[in-house]
């Protein structure tokens, strides 16, 4: 599929595939494709940065390429091994054959057969119109990895010191995500477009539960949405350690319909409290009182 052509067919093309975009968020990405640029989404974890990347390809018909960060993540784990196994067979066989250049062998176990391409190699070899990128969670890699991004962030290039220089065959898009548990290098922001992303309005996250649970009713559902909302808004929030994500929405409302509720009600909350939140304070936290307070109409808040 070819790039949308405004930010308003791009928000179409996002929900299409169950994404809902709001404006400056569709904007950022917009402009991120139409600039080639990579884009950075910061923001809590579970309000939708990796889920953007896996709707974009599925919008652009492109395949998606991810690469999960984590503490110790080394460049060959992102970009590339050598497959020693078949190195060493080779290098044996051609002892074993008489041969004597032996820098001629060397050579030959460099060549394309013996590498094994991780995330980011291939996506710079992927063929027209190019991949998708998933940079995930960069912010769990450590700096010496960020340092090592640089290049292919600003030139879509890497450097291999057995072959040289690998550019893009097809500009890959490329997201990178961060639930800001430190912050990132200036130089790895300033070649990317920046986009915070925060948990959705009432009406956008009611919309996801919707698309994502079409069996929860039009009252469950904008139940569940009121619900979570109130539950990130203050006084509330100061109690938990880390308020439900979209993904936590939505989960819950399939767990509600699963449980066949049709109003949701404090003893439900406490139930299935296990699914809003992944801390046993937090869920300690939400007690009977609580529940009760944030089940009221709205026009009934204190």
């Amino acid at each position: 599929m070819s790039l949308p052509t405004t930010v308003d067919a791009l928000v179409q093309a996002l929900q299409s595939v169950g994404y809902f975009a709001d404006r400056r968020l569709a904007t950022a990405v917009f402009l991120a494709l139409r600039l080639q640029r990579p884009l950075l989404l910061e923001g809590e974890p579970g309000v939708g940065k990796t889920a953007l990347a896996k709707a974009l390809s599925e919008v652009l018909s492109r395949s998606l390429i991810r690469l999960q960060c984590y503490d110790g993540l080394e460049q060959r784990e992102a970009l590339y091994e050598w497959n020693y196994a078949a190195q060493l067979l080779h290098m044996r066989a051609a002892e074993g054959q008489g041969s004597a250049d032996m820098a001629q062998v060397e050579r030959e176990v460099y060549q394309d057969r013996y590498l094994i391409r991780r995330p980011l190699l291939q996506a710079l070899q992927a063929p027209a119109p190019g991949a998708v990128l998933l940079i995930d969670e960069v912010d769990r890699a450590d700096e010496p990895f960020e340092a090592f991004l640089l290049e292919y962030l600003g030139e879509y290039q890497v450097s291999i010191p057995e072959i040289g220089t690998v550019r893009a065959s097809a500009t890959p898009v490329t997201i990178l995500t961060s639930n800001r548990t430190r912050d990132l290098h200036d130089a790895v922001k300033r070649r990317c477009l920046y986009h915070w992303l925060d948990y959705p309005e009432r009406e956008r996250e009611l919309a996801i539960v919707r698309a994502q649970v079409p069996g929860a009713s039009a009252a469950l559902a904008q139940q569940v949405a009121e619900f979570v909302g109130r539950l990130r808004s203050q006084p509330f929030a100061n109690a938990f350690q880390r308020a439900p994500g979209i993904a936590e929405s939505v989960e819950w409302a399939k767990a509600l319909v699963a449980l066949d509720t049709i109003v949701v009600d404090p003893e439900v909350v406490s139930d299935t409290a296990g699914i809003l939140f992944k801390q046993r304070e937090d869920v300690a936290a939400l007690t009977r009182d609580m529940a009760v307070q944030l089940l009221q109409p709205a026009d009934t808040d204190a």
